[in-house]
């Protein structure tokens, strides 16, 4: 019989690098420099395998199968570039999340993302630190969240398609991310996918902000009443326009009626849980009591929810409201 393998543990490593680096010390007296970084390159080759070994081969053979691991345990929590580095124990983590995230679906968003939302719309600031646990105006690029533990398995040809969008001629910033979710109607495109369309700069959320408030497109995220929606993401209700006179209503004003309506019609009493593929009710709509051209405010009082049918209906004359 052969003798039995003798399973490593962190400790074994510990002790081994201690000794590489005792070696290193009497490597100081030398005057060859190349002696010196000579000696250190096991210790170097020890330390990597440790943080490799941190995460159980079983679990994680690969290095990018590590870097999800570790995500996936600390999901919707700020995670440093160097801890990725760590358990990666590879040099290229950085091609490796980005694999995760395009190639294989994981919603995986950099920290300065969310810090240009935060930036563009202070008033979210607040609700984003309670979930990342951190500050998103202070967040960097190198930092990074998982904000899905579902995997989004449409990601390797929505990223085909957002490629090819990205390298149209002639088109604006807001153009490009407004066809981008015209082709993603009801579906949730992170933030990630947002921000290299407008060519990593950080005017994309800006720009997604006007095409909400100032072109009247029903584009929400978690913080403006989509609370199923993940963090992080931004999704386009209809391929539907709103009237100019509905565009100008301020996002508090709205959440307001959300809140006080309970998220449902006020006439049939649907919500977006329940939502059915053969069901024609598919969002909620912000209606005025009294008609715009009738001088009626964009105010809490004015304004009441309605499934999408009956608010076609309202507006076409076949249904009076009786509230």
């Amino acid at each position: 019989m052969g003798k039995p393998v003798q399973v490593q543990t962190p400790a074994d490593a510990v002790d081994r690098i201690k000794g590489l680096l005792d070696n290193f010390l009497g490597r100081l007296a030398d005057d060859d420099l190349r002696e010196q970084v000579r000696s250190l390159v096991p210790a170097f080759e020890e330390l990597r395998g440790l943080g490799k070994g941190l995460i159980p081969s079983e679990l994680a053979s690969s290095a990018r199968e590590r870097i999800l691991a570790y995500f996936q345990r600390y999901a919707l929590q700020v995670i440093e570039g160097d801890e990725l580095h760590v358990v990666a124990g590879i040099s290229e983590w950085a091609r490796r999340v980005r694999e995760l995230r395009v190639e294989f679906g994981w919603t995986i968003c950099s920290g300065v993302t969310f810090k240009d939302m935060a930036d563009d719309e202070p008033e979210l600031a607040g609700g984003l630190a309670d979930i990342l646990g951190a500050d998103p105006r202070s967040l960097k690029p190198d930092q990074y969240v998982l904000v899905n533990l579902q995997q989004d398995r449409e990601a390797a040809h929505r990223w085909n398609v957002l490629n090819t969008i990205r390298k149209k001629k002639g088109l604006g910033t807001k153009a490009r991310l407004l066809e981008y979710m015209r082709a993603n109607v009801g579906k949730p495109v992170s933030i990630e996918e947002l921000r290299y369309l407008a060519g990593d700069k950080s005017e994309w959320a800006r720009r997604m902000r006007e095409l909400r408030t100032e072109e009247g497109w029903p584009i929400f995220t978690r913080m403006q009443g989509r609370s199923e929606l993940p963090v992080g993401t931004y999704v386009l209700d209809e391929d539907k326009q709103a009237p100019e006179h509905d565009r100008r209503i301020p996002d508090d004003v709205r959440v307001e009626v959300l809140i006080r309506d309970n998220f449902a019609c006020r006439v049939c009493g649907w919500t977006r849980e329940q939502l059915r593929q053969d069901d024609p009710r598919k969002f909620i709509e912000l209606h005025h009591l009294t008609a715009h051209a009738e001088k009626g405010a964009n105010s809490v009082e004015n304004l009441i929810l309605l499934c999408n049918v009956h608010h076609d209906q309202t507006h076409a004359g076949r249904l009076k409201l009786e509230l």
